[in-house]
């Protein structure tokens, strides 16, 4: 996870972060790790990944890496079944140069959700209140990538990525709408079809110097990025059903789409980056990102046909200062902006920080707190039932981070965590005819913390390392919606456990639990009720050869 907004390199995102995804590339050596798992709801699992040079001088090796899995989800009528494949070859002539070529194609045959649950009960999570001849999630998706990485000497080096991807998914469920005690609950049938063709690409190039006492990193790059993609959505009415005693009665006879959009968007962007370090003490880095994006967007349904152009500049500034060896402060600001819809502003964040890390001489551990003031605008507010879209203008969010990592001592190392949130809707129209200005934001919750302590305890004779593992995870309360008119959830505890136990140096078996105490509450609310993942335990034999 990348925290705190970063357009500058990764792009049109949310301010509050990005995911680091790492494609697992051939190493030019060999690899031979497999796995087998077993756990909760019927879970069956094997899994591989395997590789070795194909040429005696090592410029040509290659990577295979799989999973099936053969699952169920916690209620009834259910299934969570995957494949998995991915395939790499890396070309590397010299140690300056590597070419890699990455396909991976994924198969999943799943459900969505149960469909929910009567307002303001407690049900079991098994109860499935949807209909067992309507309910799916459909994923097919291939994609293949390009990589390039070349030194040019003299602190000059080149980074290159081409991918493109090919996606079709749909799903198909039976939401629920109504509260516990008023029976039959209402229903409806709800679907959509979607396909989606991307082709993606940026070239960096990165230049390190040293001039006396100041260390330079310079990048730049440039990116280009066209998506197209359609989805079109159905609903239709479904008959009522008793939660005390589900009768069900098959999918429908016909469904009326009411969405059927074709869209294509094309992003073009350049942007720099600038790092200077002056004696190791002081460290500025300042970065700016243009994107040019096109729209296209046309509606099927209304016989719709509309486009548009937006030329957006973002840019971050920080400069960290290393107060001892141990200490370390840091103030930035960035921005971010996120993709628009037509005929609205792309949505955009700026964030404020201020923070500092200690990392104590003499031991493992690093400390780091942080406050940070980020805004918001544009955003885009769905209604979880309708999937209608309504604008928000302006949101604040203040808050506090903390985060301890420590190995306490060589058997003993601990991770925790801890998250202040105040956040507030500061301009806005009327959401669905309630207005929402102060209101805090839906799903938000004042306080979050978690901690995990681990606990080795070392082999001896025949018998291998064993890790004991247990953990703690709060969430404060939070609106359910926007509009704070649909309740608030309760503050929950949960717990979470883990076991490792070294058969041999390459053989290891592990149980993980998650929600050990089977805690149930209710973490959604639109027109039903959404619990928490009960209690999950999972079997995992790894072996390494």
């Amino acid at each position: 996870m990348i925290r705190g907004a970063n357009s500058t390199l990764f792009g049109v995102a949310d301010p509050g972060g990005s995911i680091n995804f790492v494609t697992k590339r051939p190493r030019g050596e060999r690899i031979a790790d497999v796995f087998a798992t077993v756990g909760s709801h019927d879970r069956k699992e094997v899994g591989f990944d395997v590789g070795d040079v194909l040429t005696p001088d090592a410029t040509l090796s290659w990577r295979l890496t799989g999973k099936v899995q053969d699952s169920a989800r916690e209620y009834d009528f259910s299934r969570d079944d995957r494949r998995f494949l991915m395939g790499g070859l890396t070309w590397q002539p010299s140690d300056v140069t590597s070419v890699s070529l990455i396909v991976d194609h994924l198969k999943q045959d799943a459900t969505p959700n149960g469909g929910g649950y009567p307002r303001f009960g407690d049900y079991d999570r098994g109860l499935f209140l949807g209909e067992p001849d309507f309910n799916y999630l459909n994923v097919d998706r291939t994609t293949a990538s390009v990589i390039v990485d070349h030194d040019f000497g003299g602190g000059l080096t080149l980074r290159s990525n081409l991918r493109y991807s090919d996606t079709a998914d749909d799903y198909g469920y039976v939401y629920i709408a109504g509260d516990d005690g008023v029976f039959p609950v209402g229903r409806g049938f709800i679907a959509t079809d979607g396909a989606a063709d991307e082709r993606a690409g940026h070239v960096i190039l990165q230049y390190a110097r040293q001039f006396g006492r100041i260390d330079s990193n310079t990048l730049a790059g440039i990116e280009y990025r066209d998506v197209s993609s359609n989805q079109t959505s159905y609903f239709a009415g479904a008959a009522p059903i008793d939660p005390r005693d589900p009768v069900y009665t098959g999918a429908p006879d016909s469904l009326v789409p009411y969405l059927d959009q074709r869209r294509d968007s094309t992003n073009k962007a350049v942007f720099a980056q600038q790092n200077l370090s002056l004696d190791d003490r002081f460290i500025l880095t300042v970065g700016a990102r243009h994107d040019r994006l096109t729209l296209r967007e046309a509606d099927l349904l209304a016989a719709t046909d509309l486009d548009d152009d937006y030329a957006e500049t973002s840019g971050r500034a920080a400069l960290t200062w290393k107060v001892t060896p141990d200490i370390s402060t840091y103030v930035s600001y960035a921005e971010s902006v996120a993709p628009p819809a037509l005929g609205v502003e792309p949505e955009r964040g700026d964030q404020y920080e201020l923070g500092v890390k200690y990392a104590p001489q003499g031991m493992n551990a690093l400390f780091s707190a942080a406050v940070y003031d980020l805004r918001k605008t544009n955003i885009t507010v769905v209604d979880p039932d309708t999937f209608d879209r309504s604008l928000v203008g302006e949101i604040r969010v203040r808050g506090v981070d903390m985060e301890a990592k420590a190995e306490i001592t060589p058997d003993l190392s601990l991770l925790a965590a801890y998250s202040y949130t105040d956040s507030q809707v500061l301009r806005s129209n009327p959401v669905r005819g309630v207005d929402i200005v102060g209101n805090e934001m839906g799903s938000v919750p004042n306080h979050a913390a978690s901690v995990w302590v681990d606990y080795t305890l070392a082999g001896a004779g025949v018998r291998g390392d064993m890790t004991f593992g247990l953990g703690a995870r709060y969430t404060g309360t939070y609106f359910f919606a926007t509009q704070n008119n649909n309740g608030r959830s309760q503050a929950a505890l949960l717990l979470d456990a883990a076991y490792s136990y070294a058969i041999t140096d390459s053989t290891q078996l592990a149980v993980n639990v998650h929600n050990l105490t089977d805690e149930k509450h209710v973490v959604g609310r639109g027109s039903a009720d959404y619990y928490n993942p009960g209690r999950e335990v999972a079997l995992t034999l790894r072996s390494r050869f």
